[in-house]
């Protein structure tokens, strides 16, 4: 067994390390608060501030605490530390934020897309919301309403994908102005982690999200990790085999198809149409109502047999509609083997999780420098 003690250097570094966490985590304090929430002695504490000050690491405040003893100066962040972009692209446009390390939203900026954009203009786009961010971005993180290929980051074509950007590349774009980390991910898995983190699944180490809306999507979480597969293109669930409106058998996305509810021209499902009939309380109402729960209980109980969740959580424009839910929970019960179906509950789930994603790596990458 080595005797050998840890150097100074690496002492000095792992103390720094805990002072720009803490504070990270609580947005100012004194360096007395820093010592008390490290367990760290206050001398040491004082000698890394320092060390961190002079770094252009953390910066005075300004601000003295009040009441009896002797007065302390509250430290924050740099505002030279930086900031990370969030992007998100969704046929309805791509939409962007700077965030700080501490999660807090400096700049939000939206230019608007189709469903049939192409690649070329979702490109310009996505470039010209970069371009609107306050400088200091060192990192960022892309949701896509596409399936993305988890090695290159670029998005991939699939049959019947509504969303026609063709393999649109956020990383080459990005990294034009970016020079740190770049990472990109189908919108249903950063919703998925946004729902462990604060949703209904917070704490559960293993279940599914459902995503219902214009297109399809399916994210599976495992021991706490989204599973992307070896292309990235797990939960990919349009072509998954079901039960069809008469019965016969049919991939989920001809469900839609079959019932009447795709868009013109598309194979996006037309929201607004099936929405009425969700609200609706008559016999076609129901009837529709029905056949949809039927087919996607075909994909929980799919999702059941592989991967073994302990939970399934629906979300999306109609997923998580009261009638919706209701009905695919009666009818999943009925299932040999059956699992709670919860409705997702956190606002803009896909932006949510890419934005905590986006905080940690700029935390890494301040407390790496």
């Amino acid at each position: 067994m080595s005797s050998a003690k840890p150097s100074l250097e690496l002492l000095r570094s792992l103390t720094d390390e805990h002072v720009l966490r803490a504070v990270m985590e609580r947005g100012r304090l004194t360096r007395t608060e820093i010592a008390s929430l490290t367990g760290i002695s206050k001398p040491t504490i004082s000698d890394s501030v320092r060390r961190l000050t002079e770094a252009g690491l953390l910066v005075d405040t300004g601000e003295r605490t009040t009441g009896r003893g002797r007065a302390g100066s509250y430290y924050s962040l740099s505002e030279d530390c930086g900031s990370a972009l969030v992007c998100s692209i969704t046929p309805h446009g791509v939409l962007g934020e700077a965030v700080d390390a501490f999660g807090r939203v400096l700049s939000r900026s939206h230019a608007v897309l189709d469903r049939a954009a192409g690649r070329e203009r979702a490109a310009d786009t996505l470039a010209e919301v970069a371009a609107r961010a306050p400088g200091g971005v060192r990192c960022a993180v892309v949701s896509a309403a596409d399936p993305v290929d988890r090695r290159t980051g670029r998005l991939v074509q699939l049959p019947d994908v509504p969303f026609l950007v063709g393999d649109l590349d956020p990383v080459s774009i990005l990294s034009r102005s970016i020079e740190g980390p770049i990472l990109v991910d189908n919108d249903v898995n950063w919703a998925a982690r946004a729902e462990r983190q604060g949703g209904c699944a917070e704490g559960v180490d293993d279940f599914v999200y459902v995503h219902l809306g214009e297109g399809l999507g399916c994210a599976v979480v495992n021991d706490g990790d989204v599973r992307r597969g070896h292309g990235g293109l797990s939960g990919e669930i349009a072509h998954l085999w079901t039960e069809g409106p008469d019965g016969a058998a049919l991939p989920l996305t001809e469900v839609f198809a079959a019932l009447g509810l795709r868009r013109d021209g598309s194979t996006a499902i037309d929201v607004e149409a099936l929405q009425k009939f969700l609200d609706a309380d008559d016999a076609e109402a129901a009837r529709v109502r029905t056949a949809l729960a039927r087919a996607i209980c075909g994909v929980l109980s799919a999702a059941v047999t592989l991967v073994d969740p302990r939970l399934a959580v629906l979300g999306g424009p109609w997923g998580a509609h009261p009638a919706m839910l209701a009905v695919i929970t009666e009818q999943f019960a009925t299932c040999a083997r059956s699992i709670p179906v919860v409705a997702a509950t956190v606002p803009e789930p896909e932006l949510a999780g890419a934005r905590a994603h986006a905080v940690e790596d700029l935390r890494a990458l301040i407390i790496g420098s």
